[in-house]
């Protein structure tokens, strides 16, 4: 286990905003920062980080918390891995004590997943590097491709023995489970035989944005036509091809400083161009691009170039690929390289600079790219000159924003040399059939929707008054808990007639001694049992120390009050809650000081309870109708008059909570 004292370090160390940068393109808003989510395919910002805070919030999903819990959200880590994260990003030695055996049971499954092919990537870099035969084979293959011992060492990568079991039986003594080992691809086991799944092959890890390893990628160095020549692990618990690019984790603070990304197809193409020194490139790894690896790439830019051997069969097939980044929204350029040349063969023999200026120079639009392409094949065919543009235009078509589209519609009527009125009636005519069909798609769905409510009439649900007013106790205690306010005490004193008078006084009190006071004179307590938790602690907070500190705060609450303490402390920074006051729920306004604001909200909870109190008497009233009612009108009258003081006292008229 990792010491209390090494987690209070990494806590205080961590910047929120530096860990989620890793992963999400984050801009500047006001003091915040924005993004997409990572959560959900998103094309406007929802995704809000407070530095001030240090706490996040994504508003399309719900989640939120510190930068512990982002990375137990987006990796999956547990904890101690998000810890150990941590510690490993800023450089903090952690303390721990040994596990015990009943902590070493309770990992869970995708946990033991990531140890084995952890332990499989050191396995396989080790015999690459120390055995004879990694050495003869895979060693000798990776220096006759020009990579050096830097750059096998910072791919980690390796090479699987020839023998059937090699690997399968030093795992297994190791203490690794067989059921993780075939779980996720690394062992076969056919009529009770171990087979080594990559036995033979040098091996490519692949790793997650944050560096853990999901599976692997195998390629065989004999010339077996009955063996593929590249082997990826299968689809597991962690590994999910279409959702995976090859060197992300060593391309995304590059991608991001450049505001550009590289794509390109096969492993050795992204190691050649890190070693060459262009850093932000990606590899779709050898299948067909996938909106979720785009989706990838999209947290990080807004920009692609896909880079393109002189293959025309490939680039003729790679076209679909750059409609489904069009579709997200994103800006694609297109590179090719000369004729025998790919990007692992074009940067192996060519300089940093001269390869910079040869991606400058060569990459072009989308559109300049398709219409050279495809005009090879149209030549002087009027009626292949036509299916070229409306292809064209079809590709357009699937831009979101609407501005580009006509920028390349305008584009595409230059480099075509035919009327660009023409080819804006072709765009609407495609740009109205999606719109129709998804037109049709919405009606399919609404009237689903009608059959079902017919069926089940649904009740308007009524705003729950309570639960949002004991929200707000929390969201007070937690934005203004500690401050000092001086509040109006009302009191009553004997005049000089000996009648009782109120009379007001106004005392210093911290806010979260006045809520406390109040609710303990009202003998108040909060009836949901999340609020009513996280009170108790904060309350407990306050007393033991002077400041809130909400890193601090967090670190010691459950998941579950953690998430609804990050919701609550967000949503007040973005500030966007509607008409809460018609509700009779109300919210601290910039001229509203902050006694008013606590006073306010105590008197709305008062208020609410006193009207339960006087429902709950016209319930008795209706029932008994024979017997002595006058104490429960007393009561009434009483209870309304209570009513009434809230009124005056909050300067609105207050109407029933039902």
């Amino acid at each position: 286990m990792i010491s209390k004292s090494s987690i209070d370090t990494v806590f205080e160390t961590a910047r929120v905003e530096e860990v989620i940068g890793d992963f999400v393109q984050l801009k500047r808003a006001g003091s915040n920062f924005k993004g997409l989510s990572p959560f959900s395919d998103e094309r406007s910002p929802s995704f809000m980080v407070s530095p001030v805070k240090q706490i996040w919030k994504d508003f399309s999903s719900g989640k939120g918390g510190n930068a512990v819990a982002f990375l137990m959200e987006h990796e999956h880590f547990t904890y101690p891995e998000a810890i150990r994260y941590l510690a490993r990003k800023y450089n903090i030695e952690l303390e721990e004590t040994e596990q015990t055996q009943e902590e070493k049971a309770n990992t869970d499954i995708k946990e033991s997943m990531f140890l084995v092919s952890e332990f499989a990537k050191n396995y396989f870099q080790d015999t690459l590097l120390n055995s004879d035969e990694g050495k003869a084979i895979g060693y000798s293959y990776f220096k006759e491709r020009g990579f050096t011992n830097e750059t096998i060492k910072k791919f980690a990568l390796g090479y699987s023995p020839e023998q059937w079991d090699a690997f399968s039986k030093e795992a297994l003594g190791k203490g690794f489970k067989l059921e993780f080992l075939e779980s996720v691809g690394l062992t076969i086991v056919k009529e009770e035989r171990l087979i080594d799944r990559f036995r033979g092959r040098v091996m490519f890890p692949i790793h997650s944005m944050s560096g853990r390893i999901l599976g692997f990628g195998g390629r065989i160095l004999t010339n077996d036509k009955k063996a593929a020549k590249y082997v990826n692990s299968p689809e597991s618990e962690i590994y999910h091809k279409s959702k995976v690019l090859y060197g992300i984790y060593y391309a995304k603070q590059a991608i991001a400083k450049q505001n550009n990304c590289f794509l390109v197809e096969g492993y050795t193409d992204v190691i050649q161009f890190h070693q060459a020194g262009i850093e932000n490139v990606v590899a779709s790894s050898g299948t067909a691009l996938t909106p979720d690896q785009i989706r990838l790439i999209n947290r990080l830019t807004k920009n692609i170039t896909v880079l393109y051997d002189g293959d025309a069969a490939g680039l003729r097939a790679s076209i679909r690929g750059i409609d489904l980044i069009l579709e997200e929204g994103m800006n694609v350029r297109v590179c090719t390289f000369p004729e025998g040349e790919d990007p692992d063969s074009f940067a192996k023999k060519t300089s940093y600079e001269d390869l910079v200026l040869y991606l400058e120079e060569n990459a072009r639009d989308f559109i300049q790219f398709k219409a050279s392409l495809l005009m090879n094949e149209a030549q002087n065919d009027p009626i292949k000159k036509a299916d070229l543009i409306r292809d064209m235009v079809t590709s357009i078509s699937k831009i979101p924003d609407r501005i580009k589209r006509e920028i390349y519609i305008q584009e595409c009527s230059r480099i075509m040399d035919i009327s660009e009125q023409v080819l804006l009636n072709t765009l609407a005519q495609l740009v109205q059939k999606d719109l129709t069909e998804a037109g049709k798609k919405v009606k399919q769905e609404q009237k689903a929707f009608e059959i079902v409510k017919n069926e089940n009439p649904i009740a308007v649900q009524k705003v729950d008054v309570l639960y949002e007013l004991e929200r707000k106790i929390i969201e007070i205690l937690l934005l203004y808990g500690d401050k000092t306010e001086e509040f109006e005490d009302v009191m009553l004193k004997a005049n000089e007639e000996g009648e009782l008078d109120e009379v007001s006084e106004r005392k210093e009190y911290k806010v979260f001694q006045r809520i406390y006071l109040s609710l303990q004179e009202d003998e108040i307590e909060l009836a949901n049992p999340m609020f009513l938790g996280i009170y108790n602690q904060l309350i407990q907070y306050f007393l033991q120390n002077e400041v809130f500190n909400l890193e601090d705060y967090l670190m010691h609450l459950s998941p579950e009050f953690a998430q609804e303490v990050t919701n609550i402390i967000m949503e007040n920074e973005l500030n966007e809650l509607s008409n809460w006051e018609g509700r009779n729920v109300f919210v601290k306004m910039k001229d509203v000081t902050t006694a008013q604001y606590v006073s306010e909200t105590i008197l709305s909870i008062r208020w609410f309870l006193v009207c339960q109190l006087v429902e709950e008497l016209k319930q008795t009233l209706s029932k008994e109708i024979d017997a002595d009612n006058s104490e429960h009108l007393r009561m009434t009258m009483d209870y309304n008059g209570l009513i009434n003081s809230f009124s005056k006292k909050l300067g609105r008229v207050l109407s029933r909570y039902s």
